[in-house]
């Protein structure tokens, strides 16, 4: 089944009269805030039109650029710091999550580091969850998910 998309209706600043077919960078939002999957099935649509752009693994271990952020999975984040750190998470908006890039041969020198500074300004920094870790295969760099 293929989906059809639609410019929305014209509102506030936004006339889709204004669009142009060009290439160039995408954004998916819920303008009203509201959490929907249905933004990612948009994005990942969006992704694939562009693949003409790059936006894809073409190794197929790594990506190229084209990415997706999305808010915080709270209930999956709290299930899992709960039972693999015993980790009691503050409620949604009273804490932030990254994720590092770093060089194979320095990356536990700057876990260190990054966790010294994050301590320096009262915060606790719970990394590398052994659910939410990840490492790529190509030469760059392991992946360490941080919670502070």
């Amino acid at each position: 089944m293929v989906e059809t998309w639609e410019y929305p209706p014209a509102q506030g600043l936004y006339d889709p009269a204004n669009e142009k077919a060009a290439c160039g960078v995408g954004f998916v939002v819920n303008i009203d805030g509201v959490a929907s999957a249905k933004v990612i099935r948009d994005a990942e649509r969006l992704a694939q039109r562009m693949r003409h752009r790059g936006a894809c693994s073409c190794d197929n271990d790594t990506g190229d650029g084209a990415g997706l952020m999305a808010s915080i999975p709270h209930a999956f984040y709290t299930k899992i710091l709960r039972e693999e750190q015993e980790v009691c998470l503050p409620e949604p908006g009273r804490y932030a999550t990254g994720i590092f890039y770093m060089d194979r041969a320095h990356h536990q020198e700057s876990e260190q580091l990054f966790a010294d500074l994050a301590a320096s300004h009262g915060l606790k920094v719970s990394t590398s969850p052994s659910s939410l870790t990840c490492f790529t295969k190509a030469a760059v760099s392991p992946s360490s998910p941080a919670i502070f």
